[in-house]
């Protein structure tokens, strides 16, 4: 019996996690939902991380090799995952219908030297066993791609160490100078790396590194600034700590006009501006880069933002953040592309099962964070979950039954017990749902055009498909 078919019709048996009625779909679309906006292993609102990730093992061999490897290379790429990829890769080398395109995808997934290691602990997972041909050789070509100072910096002690990778993939440098290199890994005498982690140790310990003077960590701080040394992450994490040291306003700002931030999703420039509200100017500034050379999503859209409970479960374990701030992210980059946007927040009741949608000030920025953040609304629009005919119809009769586009960013938890979601009958031009979670079922397909995911890849793919449909 064939289990991979395409079928979007409303299936009975099939439910959210509210109760409401959801799509039977294929498993590449599972696979798909499931992966691009997951961090694994990290519980999600209604479901645990051990359970989002057996879905994917179970999901990978269902799915066609060529499309389980171009979505790991997908999540990797453009979604900016770490973790979600090594793990398709490490499913696909279970099977033997896989298999082949193991090293390659392996090869493109890791690109920080840590994923080294971390693919071999998720490999291992399950008790050691002999490391398959393909994988080695996977393994092998990502070595060549680091100098000295990836591999210092991410040569942590942990189960699994980048010497143990490099004995156990059988590696051949490619030269002279890196023979060497991987000899000094393999002995532990890789040089000390300049980072802010050895750095900051350092001033706790009281390393003199100037001469006779002992920095403290505002001028460590400023120096790794002014150096250069400060990746974008470790930047946005660490602005906090930076305020509260006393480094220059005007250093700080300059690093974040500098910064490459190809690799940083959308939500951590929030997460930032939480703990660092004096540099939101410079924060706002940082995170619209991403749009530069965008054209504009020209006529009328309109915009709703699921304001659910569920959409305030926290992204993992140690993170304050929801994944309402994952969709007020990307509501804030498509906001600075509409030529005319009606943005709407939207919930209600889950006990009258009736939904509750308010227009919001189409405000820009960090200023319509604000609008949609959790606290704000749930006072006007209850913290039931979305109901998405309701909504549709609502917005509708608002709008006059006229868009050019509806985007829906949500987690697709549908409440309502007697309008099916498939009712929902979207009346614009082209017709979006953003899913921003990883749960098993979901609503948005049919007359919906489906994107799954939380990063500003979503916006170029929208731009993209609306100029070739131009």
């Amino acid at each position: 019996m064939r289990l991979n078919i395409l079928k979007l019709n409303q299936d009975a048996g099939l439910r959210t996690h509210e109760g409401a009625s959801a799509c039977t779909i294929s498993a590449e679309q599972a696979l798909r939902r499931t992966v691009l906006s997951c961090m694994l292993w990290e519980g999600e609102f209604y479901e645990d991380g051990v359970e989002i990730a057996s879905r994917i093992t179970e999901l990978v061999p269902r799915v066609e090799a060529a499309k389980v490897a171009a979505l790991a290379i997908e999540a990797r790429d453009r979604m900016k995952l770490r973790h979600a990829p090594l793990l398709l890769v490490r499913e696909m080398a279970r099977h033997a219908t896989h298999r082949a395109l193991v090293a390659e995808t392996l090869t493109r997934v890791i690109q920080r030297a840590d994923e080294i290691s971390e693919f071999v602990a998720i490999y291992w997972a399950g008790g050691k066993q002999p490391l398959s041909g393909q994988v080695k050789k996977g393994l092998a070509s990502a070595f060549c791609k680091f100098d000295e100072y990836a591999l210092g910096k991410y040569d942590r002690a942990g189960a699994v160490r980048l010497r143990d990778v490099l004995f156990l993939s059988h590696a051949r440098p490619v030269d002279a100078a890196q023979a060497d290199l991987w000899k000094r890994l393999a002995q532990n005498e890789l040089a000390t790396p300049d980072t802010w982690e050895v750095s900051l140790s350092a001033v706790g310990r009281g390393e003199r590194t100037n001469g006779d003077k002992t920095p403290d960590k505002r001028e460590t701080w400023e120096r790794l600034l002014l150096e250069r040394k400060l990746g974008a992450l470790a930047l946005l994490r660490n602005l906090r700590n930076m305020q509260k040291s006393g480094v220059d306003h005007e250093l700080m700002g300059k690093a974040m006009r500098e910064m490459k931030s190809e690799r940083v999703l959308p939500f951590r420039f929030v997460s930032a501006a939480k703990h660092a509200p004096r540099l939101e100017t410079e924060l706002e500034n940082a995170m619209f880069k991403c749009l530069e050379g965008h054209g504009k999503l020209t006529g009328k859209t309109i915009l709703i933002v699921d304001c659910s409970g569920s959409m305030h479960g926290h992204i993992s374990r140690k993170s304050e953040l929801g994944r309402l701030t994952a969709a007020s992210a990307l509501a804030m980059l498509l906001r600075e592309i509409c030529d005319e946007v009606a943005v709407y927040a939207t919930a209600g009741d889950d006990c009258k099962r009736i939904h509750a949608t308010m227009l919001v000030p189409s405000r820009r920025g960090f200023a319509l964070r604000d609008l949609l953040a959790y606290e704000k609304t749930s006072r006007a629009i209850g913290g039931g979950g979305i109901f998405l005919t309701q909504v549709i119809d609502y917005v509708k009769t608002k709008e006059g039954g006229k868009a050019d586009r509806i985007i829906v960013i949500t987690d697709e938890q549908d409440c309502d017990l007697v309008n099916k979601p498939s009712s929902a009958h979207p009346f614009a031009r082209t017709n979006y749902l953003i899913n921003v979670a990883s749960f098993k079922n979901g609503i948005g397909y049919g007359e919906w055009t489906h994107i799954d995911g939380w990063s500003e890849a979503i916006i170029d793919y929208i731009v993209e498909l609306e100029t070739i449909a131009s």
